[in-house]
Parts: structure tokens; C-alpha cells; sequence
């Protein structure tokens, strides 16, 4: 079990490297380890200004954790309009969505019981 974690640590630490690579918004890591029937660990969650940003965070993502960890996700849907992408490391799911598309939607309310853990940024 210590060895999943530690390697969800490592996967979330390279993931939120390569969003704030290109200044991706608003990153939050919601825990869903106390949750039950849920999916995966984590989520994380973040946004962009255009389909052109939301594209370049997730491929800054698959670049990042590819190089450093050699991972790969286990699937990709949303980027053919990129107004939500959803990455899948089967561990830790990583949602990247235009602004207004995040606020309609709101993940943060519907998964209320999780810990949400907001990274701060410089830019």
C-alpha cells in the first residue's frame, strides 16, 4: 500500500509540474481515499483560458510524466473540443477544462466529502 501511495505522490507532483509548465489555473487536488465506491484516489482539477491552453496543459501533462516517470495515462477523452479533458492514470484522474465549463459543472460541489487541496501559483 505504501509503495501505491508513494507513487500516486510522485504522479501527482509531475502532473501539477507540467500544468503549471503552461500556466494552467485554478489547480485543485480533491482526495477521495475516504470516499467510498469511488473510481480513484484523486482527482485533479484545473483550468484554462481556450481549447488551445486546455490542449497544451494536457499535452504538457503526458510530456512530463512521461519523461519522469515513464507513464503513460490509460485513456483520454474530451480533446477533440478540449472545453473538458479527462486524463485517466487509473490511480489519479486529472480533469482540465475551460473556465466557464468547470464552473457549470462544478466537480468541487458534487465531490463535497473529499479534501481539496488548492496548489497556489506565481503567475
Amino acid at each position: 500500500m505504501a509503495k501505491k501511495e508513494k507513487n500516486s505522490d510522485q504522479l501527482i507532483a509531475h502532473i501539477i509540474k507540467g500544468i503549471e509548465e503552461v500556466k494552467g489555473n485554478d489547480i485543485d487536488i480533491l482526495d477521495l481515499r475516504e470516499i467510498e465506491n469511488t473510481v480513484c484516489d484523486y482527482f485533479i482539477i484545473c483550468n484554462g483560458t481556450s481549447n488551445t491552453q486546455v490542449n497544451a496543459i494536457v499535452n504538457s501533462i503526458q510530456k512530463t510524466v512521461s519523461k519522469n516517470l515513464k507513464d503513460k495515462p490509460w485513456h483520454i477523452e474530451g480533446s477533440d473540443n478540449a472545453e473538458w479533458v479527462l486524463m485517466d492514470y487509473v490511480n489519479v484522474v486529472v480533469h482540465v477544462f475551460q473556465k466557464h465549463i468547470r464552473e457549470f459543472y462544478d466537480i468541487e460541489s458534487l465531490w463535497g466529502d473529499a479534501k481539496i487541496t488548492s496548489i497556489e501559483t506565481s503567475y
